[in-house]
């Protein structure tokens, strides 16, 4: 076994239920702490004088400087493996050209499509583990990744196949997800029922048969797919044992409640989502998922996160980091700012980006510092655990720890 410490404050969130409004007093702070490590799993959680006089013959990792110690974030919605660039969407959104206009003069989705099916898995593979590496860098050990810019057998495989090997390439948690019902793409010669069809034939059967992603998702909106298409899809896709999640109220509300009604883990953006429809995501299982930086990136309002939280739904945080509508992938500074327009407590943002994001992504092993969760965790160089958001971003890690053992750059 292993005592790492002493840190200044080590902040469980050990105590923290699952759902609801959170305030910054029900943290659990503990002053001198250290953190006992048995293999990759924590042991036990304390102050470090007194763990260390339990068992004089233990490990020793001493840290140097005051330091905050906190678990590791999650970041569970993701578009990171990708190919090519939509640095011209961006300007051109911000002059003021529509969606529409943008798709027809070369860009949105199916922009990254195109660079995407280009790229070999090589290329992709490269440029994924180096965003994972960016990711990690930020405290993020555990990162959901989607398909979605392949969008026909031979590429959504691709594209699955290379998040595979970075899993393989990597100390982080990749959790894939199957997001070939992104849109229906322009090659495709048939209506939207009838490429979900294709997906549910062609590709899905090939995703499970390879054990690539046990999660599918679907964009659920008037320029993607349609309620009742999408609604059928999912409950075909229950039925081969995939985990569902939805891009949900992105532009358009309604669409939340299909995600609770066939049982998705989560519903995600939910910018445009009704108040009663906050109410069914308060009272269902489905983590209501904020995609702060979408917001940002299109100058959109926030994710309801403060009517979610009141009204009692599990709401987590994710950076939605794609190469359009959400290209800065930085997971705290999009919290932080979404704190600020959403009235949110440092508690509720940590909840968000640690154990209830874990919970969207069926993972309730981590994203709290307690005995038999795994030992992944962060430190700052800091003597306030608010220093953290109040920075936005700024204040960056120390070091990252997954499964107990310290990261080297």
């Amino acid at each position: 076994m292993k005592l790492i410490g002493p840190f200044r404050q080590v902040i469980t969130l050990a105590n923290l239920p699952l759902r609801g409004k959170l305030s910054d007093e029900q943290i659990d702070i503990i002053t001198d702490g250290g953190i006992l490590i048995n293999n990759d799993k924590i042991q036990q959680v304390g102050n470090f004088e007194i763990l260390k006089s339990q068992d004089p013959t233990v490990e020793i990792e001493t840290v140097e400087d005051v330091q905050i110690v906190l678990p590791a974030f999650v970041d569970s919605h993701t578009h990171i493996c990708f190919g090519g660039n939509r640095a011209n969407d961006f300007a051109m959104r911000n002059a003021g050209k529509t969606y529409l206009e943008i798709a027809e003069s070369g860009g949105g989705i199916w922009s990254s499509v195109q660079h995407t099916r280009n790229a070999s898995e090589e290329e992709l593979l490269k440029t994924l583990l180096e965003r994972i590496d960016f990711l990690i860098s930020l405290g993020i050990t555990t990162i959901e990744v989607k398909s979605g810019y392949g969008l026909d057998v031979e590429n959504e495989l691709k594209m699955l196949r290379t998040v595979k090997k970075a899993r393989e390439q990597t100390k982080a948690t990749l959790v894939p997800t199957c997001l070939s019902a992104h849109l229906k793409p322009r090659d495709f010669e048939g209506n939207n029922e009838e490429y979900l069809q294709y997906i549910l034939v062609e590709i899905l059967p090939k995703v499970k048969e390879e054990n690539l992603a046990k999660r599918v998702d679907i964009f659920i909106e008037k320029s993607a797919f349609q309620p009742e298409e999408s609604r059928a899809f999912l409950l075909e896709t229950k039925k081969l044992g995939f985990d569902i999640t939805v891009h949900a109220d992105q532009f358009t509300p309604g669409s939340s409640r299909i995600a609770v009604e066939v049982g998705a883990k989560s519903a995600d953006h939910l910018e445009a989502t009704a108040d009663e429809d906050i109410e069914f995501l308060a009272q269902s299982e489905t983590v209501a998922t904020a995609l702060p930086g979408a917001s940002l990136g299109l100058g959109e309002k926030f994710t309801p996160a403060r009517k979610l939280l009141d009204a009692g739904a599990v709401l987590a945080i994710a950076s939605d980091w794609n190469p359009g509508s959400a290209p800065m992938g930085n997971l705290i500074t999009q919290a932080s700012v979404l704190a600020t327009f959403e009235k949110l407590t440092t508690a509720e943002v940590l909840a968000g980006i640690t154990f209830r994001s874990a919970f969207a992504l069926g993972l309730e092993d981590r994203g709290k510092l307690q005995k038999g969760l795994k030992a992944d965790f962060i430190t700052f160089k800091t003597d306030n655990f608010q220093n953290i958001l109040y920075q936005q971003g700024s204040l960056k890690t120390a070091d990252v720890y997954i499964d107990g053992v310290k990261r080297i750059e």
